[in-house]
């Protein structure tokens, strides 16, 4: 049985004539010889009546008062419904299907409703179905509980569900499909000779989720890179194969593949700086900064640690919680707000010589300002005034030649 996994997001099954789009690819798919397992995430997006955010609206006047456990049930009414409908339309179109909740599917979760972690997969009940010719469909971003417990994955979860059906299940691929035909080397909004990618490592889109691309879960990344199970990222609208996700050894040679030092751009609006510094301060002031943030449940990136001296960034909605915390402590931070990071992303650049020297000069020839920068094997990042982020992306685009052939 050879299995694919087809993952639609909520503009994908919002109306009937997005799902007849969605029964054209499953048709396609079909007529392959390929058996089906199609996830769905709930209708729509924010004010159309069973979208999560629409669901949330429903009890937003309530404060808190909702527990998380019953909070999960009100969430996973979208996907049913989703399911139910897409279902409906298959059984009608004569092809037998068959609705499953991620339960019922075998997503066995831990207890932490509302962003629950994925412990097992157990997926008879899908080949007992499947082996019976349907198509079955299984409701995204939610699982259940070893003792039965509806529960919900988070933001993505839908993309997390699909990756960790497709680990389970041995697929010959998943295909994400969403309203953009696959990654672009850049946000189209910002810089408009972005160009679409047809191949590129788990890693390289890994690096590129996390840093503010929004086309795939990095967690569903992370699950199809441990099982090795390739990941598509296609659009429902076309019938264009979109861009490949696979492991970087495998990237090579590919129809599409260049000899590429940098892959794309990502970027993060609403990050605040903040500088700690002393002379002849306390010897453990990156650890009492540090504990500070961690203790309080405030994410800090951009870390750049030295002797008397520490430099990070934190969300703008965290910022006056952090700064009061510094200040707590007895130290007086220095604080740039309105602040953006520019991630610049490649699988080549590791070990490659020049490529910050690049982007220094890509940047000061627009008069931009790196404000604080880090980097890793495959990822240089800069902070950026937020006024000079569009800029920014263009000038780096334009350097490092995204903007010529498809790659």
């Amino acid at each position: 049985m050879i299995i694919t996994v087809q993952k639609f997001g909520g503009t994908s099954v919002s109306d009937e004539h997005s799902r007849r789009h969605v029964l054209r690819h499953i048709v396609r798919e079909q007529q392959s010889g390929h058996s089906l397992v199609v996830v769905v995430s709930a209708m729509g997006r924010r004010g159309e009546p069973y979208a999560t955010d629409t669901l949330l609206d429903l009890i937003k006047d309530n404060g808190s008062s909702l527990p998380a456990r019953e909070k999960d049930l009100l969430l996973s009414c979208g996907e049913l419904i989703s399911a139910s409908v897409l279902t409906s339309l298959l059984n009608a179109e004569g092809i037998p299907a068959v609705a499953l909740t991620g339960g019922q599917a075998g997503i066995i979760t831990d207890a932490g409703f509302g962003a629950a972690r994925i412990l097992d997969v157990q997926p008879k009940a899908i080949l007992k179905h499947l082996s019976e010719g349907k198509v079955v469909v299984v409701t995204g971003f939610q699982g259940r509980t070893e003792d039965g417990e509806i529960t919900t994955l988070g933001r993505g979860g839908s993309d997390t569900s699909a990756t960790a059906l497709g680990a389970a299940l041995n697929a010959s691929v998943v295909d994400i499909f969403t309203d953009v035909d696959g990654i672009l080397t850049a946000d189209p909004r910002i810089v408009s000779d972005a160009r679409p990618l047809s191949v590129v490592s788990y890693e390289e889109i890994c690096n590129m989720a996390y840093n503010g691309a929004k086309v795939i879960h990095p967690r569903a990344v992370e699950i199809a890179m441990k099982a090795g199970v390739p990941v598509r990222v296609r659009s429902t609208f076309s019938d264009g194969e979109g861009t490949l996700v696979t492991r970087s050894e495998a990237v090579r040679g590919r129809p599409g593949w260049t000899d590429r030092t940098v892959t794309g751009l990502a970027h993060v609006q609403g990050v605040t700086q903040l500088s700690v510094v002393t002379e002849g301060g306390p010897h453990d002031l990156q650890l009492r900064v540090f504990r500070a943030m961690a203790a309080n449940g405030i994410s800090v990136d951009l870390i750049n640690v030295m002797p008397n001296a520490v430099h990070y960034t934190v969300k703008e909605n965290d910022a006056s919680k952090a700064i009061a915390l510094l200040r707590d402590l007895g130290f007086e931070p220095r604080v740039r707000e309105s602040c953006a990071k520019v991630s610049v992303i490649g699988g080549g650049m590791n070990g490659e010589p020049g490529v910050m020297a690049k982007i220094v000069e890509a940047l000061t020839n627009r008069q931009i300002r790196i404000l604080q920068s880090a980097d890793s094997n495959t990822t240089i990042w800069v902070l950026v005034s937020g006024e000079d982020m569009a800029g920014a992306l263009q000038a780096l685009h334009s350097e490092f030649g995204l903007h010529l052939a498809a790659v």
